[in-house]
Protein backbone atom coordinates (compact mmCIF):
# COMPACT_ATOMS: atom_id res chain seq x y z
CA UNK A 1 0.00 0.00 0.00
CA UNK A 2 1.35 3.39 -0.98
CA UNK A 3 1.86 6.15 1.58
CA UNK A 4 -0.91 8.17 -0.09
CA UNK A 5 -3.42 5.27 0.11
CA UNK A 6 -2.51 4.68 3.77
CA UNK A 7 -3.12 8.32 4.65
CA UNK A 8 -6.44 8.30 2.84
CA UNK A 9 -7.54 5.11 4.63
CA UNK A 10 -6.57 6.55 8.01
CA UNK A 11 -8.59 9.71 7.23
CA UNK A 12 -11.71 7.69 6.31
CA UNK A 13 -11.48 5.59 9.49
CA UNK A 14 -11.18 8.68 11.70
CA UNK A 15 -14.01 10.43 9.86
CA UNK A 16 -16.33 7.40 10.19
CA UNK A 17 -15.59 7.16 13.89
CA UNK A 18 -16.30 10.84 14.40
CA UNK A 19 -19.56 10.64 12.47
CA UNK A 20 -20.62 7.55 14.42
CA UNK A 21 -19.88 9.26 17.72
CA UNK A 22 -21.83 12.29 16.55
CA UNK A 23 -24.83 10.15 15.67
CA UNK A 24 -24.75 8.49 19.09
CA UNK A 25 -24.51 11.85 20.86
CA UNK A 26 -27.28 13.25 18.68
CA UNK A 27 -29.52 10.28 19.45
CA UNK A 28 -28.82 10.61 23.18
CA UNK A 29 -29.51 14.30 22.97
CA UNK A 30 -32.88 13.69 21.31
CA UNK A 31 -33.84 11.11 23.93
CA UNK A 32 -32.80 13.42 26.77
CA UNK A 33 -34.63 16.32 25.15
CA UNK A 34 -37.79 14.24 24.78
CA UNK A 35 -37.55 13.14 28.41
CA UNK A 36 -37.14 16.75 29.54
CA UNK A 37 -40.14 17.83 27.47
CA UNK A 38 -42.21 14.98 28.92
CA UNK A 39 -41.25 16.00 32.48
CA UNK A 40 -42.08 19.63 31.69
CA UNK A 41 -45.52 18.61 30.38
CA UNK A 42 -46.38 16.53 33.46
CA UNK A 43 -49.11 18.09 35.60
CA UNK A 44 -48.76 17.81 39.38
CA UNK A 45 -51.80 16.91 41.47
CA UNK A 46 -51.89 20.44 42.89
CA UNK A 47 -51.68 22.02 39.43
CA UNK A 48 -54.35 19.61 38.17
CA UNK A 49 -56.82 20.81 40.81
CA UNK A 50 -56.09 24.46 40.07
CA UNK A 51 -56.44 24.18 36.29
CA UNK A 52 -59.75 22.38 36.80
CA UNK A 53 -60.78 25.44 38.80
CA UNK A 54 -60.03 27.40 35.64
CA UNK A 55 -62.72 25.47 33.76
CA UNK A 56 -65.22 25.99 36.58
CA UNK A 57 -64.41 29.71 36.74
CA UNK A 58 -65.20 30.03 33.06
CA UNK A 59 -68.63 28.53 33.76
CA UNK A 60 -69.07 31.01 36.61
CA UNK A 61 -68.23 33.82 34.19
CA UNK A 62 -70.89 32.50 31.83
CA UNK A 63 -73.40 32.61 34.68
CA UNK A 64 -72.28 36.12 35.69
CA UNK A 65 -72.70 37.39 32.13
CA UNK A 66 -76.15 35.80 31.91
CA UNK A 67 -77.48 37.59 35.03
CA UNK A 68 -77.94 41.13 33.59
CA UNK A 69 -79.19 39.70 30.29
CA UNK A 70 -81.85 37.66 32.08
CA UNK A 71 -83.05 40.78 33.87
CA UNK A 72 -82.92 43.01 30.82
CA UNK A 73 -84.25 40.63 28.18
CA UNK A 74 -84.81 36.93 29.07
CA UNK A 75 -85.11 36.02 25.38
CA UNK A 76 -81.46 37.04 24.86
CA UNK A 77 -80.25 34.05 26.89
CA UNK A 78 -80.73 30.66 25.20
CA UNK A 79 -81.83 28.25 27.96
CA UNK A 80 -79.93 25.38 26.34
CA UNK A 81 -76.64 27.27 26.78
CA UNK A 82 -77.22 27.51 30.53
CA UNK A 83 -78.40 23.90 30.53
CA UNK A 84 -75.13 22.77 28.97
CA UNK A 85 -73.12 24.93 31.37
CA UNK A 86 -74.91 23.42 34.37
CA UNK A 87 -74.50 19.87 33.04
CA UNK A 88 -70.77 20.49 32.59
CA UNK A 89 -70.48 21.95 36.08
CA UNK A 90 -72.26 18.86 37.38
CA UNK A 91 -70.14 16.24 35.61
CA UNK A 92 -66.74 17.91 35.63
CA UNK A 93 -67.05 20.10 38.72
CA UNK A 94 -69.31 18.40 41.23
CA UNK A 95 -69.13 14.69 40.44
CA UNK A 96 -65.45 14.61 39.46
CA UNK A 97 -63.47 17.56 40.87
CA UNK A 98 -65.35 17.88 44.16
CA UNK A 99 -66.60 14.40 45.03
CA UNK A 100 -63.90 12.21 43.49
CA UNK A 101 -60.84 14.37 44.19
CA UNK A 102 -61.28 17.08 46.83
CA UNK A 103 -63.58 15.20 49.19
CA UNK A 104 -61.66 11.92 48.85
CA UNK A 105 -58.03 13.04 48.78
CA UNK A 106 -57.69 16.67 49.91
CA UNK A 107 -60.15 17.50 52.69
CA UNK A 108 -59.58 14.39 54.87
CA UNK A 109 -55.85 15.11 55.04
CA UNK A 110 -56.12 18.70 56.26
CA UNK A 111 -59.18 18.33 58.50
CA UNK A 112 -58.22 18.40 62.17
CA UNK A 113 -54.68 19.59 61.47
CA UNK A 114 -53.15 22.75 62.83
CA UNK A 115 -53.21 25.86 60.70
CA UNK A 116 -55.76 28.06 58.96
CA UNK A 117 -56.74 25.41 56.39
CA UNK A 118 -58.02 22.95 59.00
CA UNK A 119 -61.28 24.83 59.55
CA UNK A 120 -62.26 24.87 55.88
CA UNK A 121 -63.27 21.30 54.90
CA UNK A 122 -66.62 21.29 56.73
CA UNK A 123 -67.60 24.66 55.24
CA UNK A 124 -66.43 23.66 51.77
CA UNK A 125 -68.49 20.45 51.84
CA UNK A 126 -71.59 22.41 52.89
CA UNK A 127 -70.98 24.68 49.91
CA UNK A 128 -70.46 21.69 47.61
CA UNK A 129 -73.85 20.36 48.68
CA UNK A 130 -75.54 23.74 48.27
CA UNK A 131 -73.97 24.06 44.85
CA UNK A 132 -75.49 20.72 43.83
CA UNK A 133 -78.92 21.96 44.91
CA UNK A 134 -78.46 25.06 42.79
CA UNK A 135 -77.22 23.06 39.80
CA UNK A 136 -80.31 20.86 40.07
CA UNK A 137 -82.44 24.00 39.95
CA UNK A 138 -80.59 25.46 36.94
CA UNK A 139 -80.91 22.19 35.02
CA UNK A 140 -84.61 22.00 35.86
CA UNK A 141 -85.62 25.54 34.82
CA UNK A 142 -83.59 25.59 31.60
CA UNK A 143 -85.22 22.53 30.04
CA UNK A 144 -87.75 24.64 28.13
CA UNK A 145 -87.24 26.61 24.94
CA UNK A 146 -87.60 29.98 26.67
CA UNK A 147 -87.72 31.62 30.09
CA UNK A 148 -90.58 33.75 31.36
CA UNK A 149 -89.86 37.13 32.96
CA UNK A 150 -90.58 36.04 36.55
CA UNK A 151 -88.67 32.79 36.08
CA UNK A 152 -85.72 34.66 34.55
CA UNK A 153 -85.55 37.07 37.51
CA UNK A 154 -85.50 34.20 40.00
CA UNK A 155 -82.85 32.38 37.98
CA UNK A 156 -80.73 35.55 37.82
CA UNK A 157 -80.78 35.80 41.61
CA UNK A 158 -79.86 32.13 42.00
CA UNK A 159 -76.96 32.47 39.57
CA UNK A 160 -75.69 35.54 41.42
CA UNK A 161 -75.59 33.65 44.70
CA UNK A 162 -73.94 30.65 43.09
CA UNK A 163 -71.21 32.77 41.47
CA UNK A 164 -70.48 34.71 44.66
CA UNK A 165 -70.21 31.53 46.73
CA UNK A 166 -67.87 29.77 44.31
CA UNK A 167 -65.65 32.79 43.72
CA UNK A 168 -64.84 32.85 47.43
CA UNK A 169 -64.84 29.06 47.65
CA UNK A 170 -62.30 28.44 44.88
CA UNK A 171 -60.12 31.39 45.91
CA UNK A 172 -59.73 29.98 49.44
CA UNK A 173 -58.97 26.53 48.06
CA UNK A 174 -56.31 27.86 45.69
CA UNK A 175 -54.59 30.10 48.25
CA UNK A 176 -55.07 28.24 51.55
CA UNK A 177 -56.36 24.68 51.22
CA UNK A 178 -54.35 23.32 48.29
CA UNK A 179 -51.00 24.77 49.46
CA UNK A 180 -51.59 23.34 52.96
CA UNK A 181 -52.47 19.96 51.49
CA UNK A 182 -49.39 19.93 49.29
CA UNK A 183 -47.17 20.77 52.28
CA UNK A 184 -48.55 17.77 54.21
CA UNK A 185 -47.86 15.22 51.48
CA UNK A 186 -44.85 12.94 52.04
CA UNK A 187 -42.08 13.13 49.47
CA UNK A 188 -43.06 11.37 46.27
CA UNK A 189 -46.77 11.16 47.07
CA UNK A 190 -47.65 14.25 45.04
CA UNK A 191 -46.43 12.45 41.92
CA UNK A 192 -48.36 9.32 42.86
CA UNK A 193 -51.52 11.35 43.36
CA UNK A 194 -51.02 13.06 40.00
CA UNK A 195 -51.08 9.60 38.40
CA UNK A 196 -54.11 8.61 40.49
CA UNK A 197 -56.00 11.77 39.50
CA UNK A 198 -55.20 11.13 35.85
CA UNK A 199 -56.44 7.56 36.18
CA UNK A 200 -59.74 8.74 37.72
CA UNK A 201 -60.11 11.35 34.97
CA UNK A 202 -59.57 8.75 32.25
CA UNK A 203 -62.06 6.36 33.87
CA UNK A 204 -64.74 9.05 33.90
CA UNK A 205 -64.11 10.96 30.69
CA UNK A 206 -61.72 8.99 28.52
CA UNK A 207 -58.24 10.17 27.59
CA UNK A 208 -59.03 13.87 27.13
CA UNK A 209 -61.25 14.83 30.08
CA UNK A 210 -59.74 18.24 30.74
CA UNK A 211 -59.33 19.13 27.07
CA UNK A 212 -62.89 18.05 26.34
CA UNK A 213 -64.21 20.20 29.22
CA UNK A 214 -62.30 23.20 27.87
CA UNK A 215 -63.78 22.54 24.42
CA UNK A 216 -67.31 22.34 25.82
CA UNK A 217 -67.01 25.56 27.81
CA UNK A 218 -65.58 27.30 24.74
CA UNK A 219 -68.59 26.23 22.69
CA UNK A 220 -70.99 27.57 25.34
CA UNK A 221 -69.10 30.86 25.41
CA UNK A 222 -69.40 31.07 21.63
CA UNK A 223 -73.17 30.47 21.78
CA UNK A 224 -73.51 33.43 24.16
CA UNK A 225 -71.12 35.72 22.26
CA UNK A 226 -68.43 35.55 24.96
CA UNK A 227 -65.56 34.07 22.95
CA UNK A 228 -63.72 37.31 22.18
CA UNK A 229 -61.59 38.02 25.24
CA UNK A 230 -60.87 41.57 24.02
CA UNK A 231 -64.46 42.63 24.65
CA UNK A 232 -63.85 42.44 28.39
CA UNK A 233 -60.99 44.95 28.35
CA UNK A 234 -62.30 48.03 30.18
CA UNK A 235 -61.74 51.57 28.91
CA UNK A 236 -58.91 53.64 30.32
CA UNK A 237 -59.78 55.32 33.63
CA UNK A 238 -60.39 59.07 33.62
CA UNK A 239 -57.36 61.23 34.17
CA UNK A 240 -56.86 62.52 37.70
CA UNK A 241 -56.34 66.28 37.84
Amino acid sequence: MSEREGTRREFLIKTSAAVGAGLVLSSCGRREGAAERERAEEVTANEDLMREHGVLRRILLIYAEAVPRLRRDPSSVPPDALQKAAQLFRSFGEDYHEKALEEQYVFPMIKGRNGPAASYPDILIVQHNRGREITDYIISVTRGIKLGTAQAETLAGVLEGFVKMYEHHSAREDTVVFPAWKALLPEGQLEELAEKFEEIEHQRFGSDGFDDAVKQVSEIEAALGLSDLAQFTPPSPPSVK
